[in-house]
């Protein structure tokens, strides 16, 4: 029933986005927000609604409205934030590639078109699928044993069939909300500004250290997946058992600048779990302080 239920939902989202029964109306700045920053959430704004649509832009306001106003966050973070939260909420998926070479384009039409060719996984690329599609796609190549193949794909304006592909999976946006990866994204962005917000409350001075963890994350491949796999290492290593009160780091910031410059594009993370294991070590070394914030 589950499934029945993905279908219509998703056939109602695609028929509602054909005949304009949607809600497009832009989102407002959120209120509250400082002079310093309406600029840049101005431009984030325009940039969900490109992205995506106007209900993503809405979640980036709502995203935002949760630290505008709130101890610890002044204007210069409350700026970081919005400009990550931008970057990260726009992540580089095909459909973001296939869309950026038709902006490309239009903006430049008399640039001497060439082939793009870019390096990504097979399984990259079927969780930009529908959930429901990608699922059983995920489940074959798995039995091949090509979930994490590389794969070279073209992103071209070299004629107008290539032209036409690019639209082809730029349109594939529609869908890309009932996708394995959004849904993966959509978690890792609240886990991210979740973070945060423990930052606040339990070691202030670390939140913007944590809140620029957001870069370590980018592009797409084997580096988006190293980098997401080391992000996790470091928020499960170090900073989630330090507001647990399970390790105690008085100086939150630095290990965590620590442990970022041990990381290398290593999926073993060998040097990272070096680091990590290394710090968590100085805490519970005699003479330490043992006890919890």
């Amino acid at each position: 029933m589950a499934v029945f239920a993905d279908i219509r939902e998703s056939l109602q989202y695609l028929f509602a986005d054909i005949i304009g029964e949607r809600d497009e109306s832009v989102p407002y700045l959120p209120d509250g927000l400082p002079e310093s920053v309406v600029a840049a959430a101005s431009d984030a704004i325009h940039l969900m609604i490109e992205y995506q649509g106007t209900a993503y832009a809405r979640l980036y306001v709502e995203r935002l409205a949760r630290f505008i106003g709130k101890r610890g966050v002044d204007d210069a973070m409350l700026l970081r934030i919005a400009q990550l939260m931008a970057m990260r909420m726009s992540y580089e998926d095909a459909i973001r590639i296939a869309q950026l070479k038709l902006l490309e384009l239009e903006a430049y039409p008399d640039t001497p078109r060439a082939d793009d060719v870019r390096k990504l996984r097979l399984d990259e690329m079927v969780e930009a699928l529908p959930t429901i599609v990608a699922e059983p796609l995920l489940d074959v190549l798995d039995w091949f044993g090509w979930v994490h193949k590389r794969v070279s794909i073209h992103f071209s304006t070299a004629n107008r069939f290539s032209i036409r592909r690019l639209k082809i999976e730029a349109s594939l946006r529609r869908w890309r909300r009932y996708s394995i990866r959004y849904s993966k994204e959509r978690q890792w962005v609240e886990r991210w500004l979740h973070m945060i917000d423990r930052a606040l409350t339990r070691q202030p001075q670390a939140a913007s250290v944590i809140a620029e963890t957001a870069t370590m994350v980018q592009g797409y491949g084997d580096a988006y997946r190293y980098g997401l796999a080391d992000w996790h290492a470091i928020i499960d290593g170090l900073v989630k058992p330090t507001f647990d009160g399970v390790l105690h780091l008085p100086d939150l910031a630095g290990a965590v600048r620590e442990a970022r410059a041990a990381a290398l594009p290593d999926p073993r993370q060998a040097a990272l779990k070096r680091k990590i294991a290394e710090i968590r070590a100085r805490c519970a070394a005699p003479g330490a302080d043992a006890a919890g914030e």
